[in-house]
């Protein structure tokens, strides 16, 4: 029973649908989430074709984007990987791209990246470059990058990128994982 008050109150009745027609027209959709790469998953880098293999999910190239902060971004081990050192305010902003990937590309990045034993999936800040209606340039955003804590004392002090080339003037020549022993 409703007292009269104001405002007004009143009652509510709740009902199950009539029919299952009604949960037809429920929709989800798979959850996304964005990462940065900077290395061999960039266009025109050696593994960037994994990011549109199928089998390995799904990615959806946004924006290039700068990180805010100054990070080391180095060439190290004796098979020339790209390491993103996870040390704010040493080294250079690092030049990179964003992509929106589905749950199953996700995972297949914490594979290919060795989480958490070699990479850890962290968030940073970036300063987007070149994006589009979602991302317009000068905007910033927070996404997840593989960055590492571990790594051997000299890498803080190898030389740092601003932007990784496998095929750069660095000298050294990225090997392959079906190359390594």
């Amino acid at each position: 029973m409703c007292r009269r008050s104001f405002p007004p109150c009143s009652v509510i009745v709740t009902q199950k649908p009539k029919t299952a027609f009604s949960n037809a027209f429920k929709v989800s959709f798979p959850l996304m989430t964005r990462v940065f790469v900077y290395g061999t998953l960039k266009r025109g880098q050696p593994n960037h074709y994994r990011m549109f293999d199928s089998t390995n999910g799904k990615a959806e190239f946004l924006a290039t984007a700068l990180t805010t902060q100054r990070y080391p971004l180095v060439i190290a081990t004796k098979y020339n990987i790209p390491f993103l050192l996870n040390l704010p305010g040493q080294g250079q902003r690092v030049h990179g791209e964003i992509y929106e990937v589905d749950e199953r590309m996700l995972k297949f990045l914490d594979d290919f990246e060795s989480v958490p034993s070699m990479y850890q999936r962290t968030l940073v800040e970036l300063e987007v470059e070149e994006g589009g209606e979602e991302l317009p340039a000068g905007s910033t955003t927070q996404v997840f990058v593989y960055s590492t804590t571990s790594y051997q004392p000299d890498w803080p002090s190898r030389q740092s990128f601003q932007s990784y080339d496998a095929h750069g003037d660095h000298g050294l020549p990225y090997v392959y994982r079906e190359a390594r022993d």
